[in-house]
């Protein structure tokens, strides 16, 4: 898909059901937003404190698992996303959600939310589940300059390498961000997206899916 602007594309994705999922249900949104003067959109992504027991210093799109209270994971990713940079549910048109994705290493099966907002409002990180947040454009991401793929022995501290039994020639995508690495889940996602897009992306190594689009809105 390389025909007409970004936003074109993004809102001509074949959105489809996703299946029942199997593990913890989670959900993550992808906030994006127009870039003036420029055919661009906007990314919002959070890195993790230092202090938090799992994925300390990472980063990622605001999200969590799903609650009791949430009508859906499309109501979880809105909630995560006001909860942990403040960005108001009732500015964000929700176009629909990417395939399911399991994530072994914590048990979640998150479902991707994509959605528009106008960017102009201001975010501001819980510093209780947010350290910063990045602010890139899909076109950013695009650059094969920011891309690469880098062996996960180097993305986790040595104990981290250590306690998973981290063999030496596992790699993981990554998006390079004012020089923060976006790795992991989270790269893997992007690639997917940015792929289905028509714009470059890193290879993702074996074992790792490229996931079509997925449901409309209700």
């Amino acid at each position: 898909m390389t025909n007409g602007s970004l936003l074109d594309r993004v809102a001509r994705l074949p959105f489809i059901a996703p299946g029942n999922p199997t593990g913890v249900p989670a959900a993550v949104l992808l906030a994006l937003s127009p870039v003036d003067g420029a055919d661009d959109l906007g990314l919002v992504l959070v890195r993790r404190p230092d202090h938090m027991r799992t994925h300390a210093g990472q980063v990622g799109l605001p999200g969590g698992a799903v609650d009791p209270a949430d009508e859906d994971g499309t109501a979880a990713a809105l909630r995560e996303a006001e909860e942990e940079v403040g960005l108001d549910p009732a500015a964000v048109r929700v176009l629909g959600s990417l395939d399911r994705a399991y994530v072994s290493v914590s048990n979640f099966d998150v479902l991707p939310v994509v959605g528009l907002w106008d960017g102009r409002a201001p975010l501001r990180p819980n510093p209780d589940e947010v350290a910063a947040i990045l602010r890139p454009t899909l076109r950013q991401l695009a650059d094969p300059a920011n891309q690469e793929l880098v062996p996960i022995a180097r993305l986790l501290p040595p104990a981290a390498v250590r306690t998973r039994g981290v063999p030496p020639h596992m790699v993981s995508p990554v998006f390079w961000v004012d020089g923060v690495a976006v790795w992991g889940f989270t790269a893997g996602l992007l690639a997917a997206f940015l792929d289905s897009l028509g714009l470059p992306a890193p290879p993702l190594p074996r074992g790792w899916e490229r996931r079509p689009m997925a449901r409309p809105p209700r």
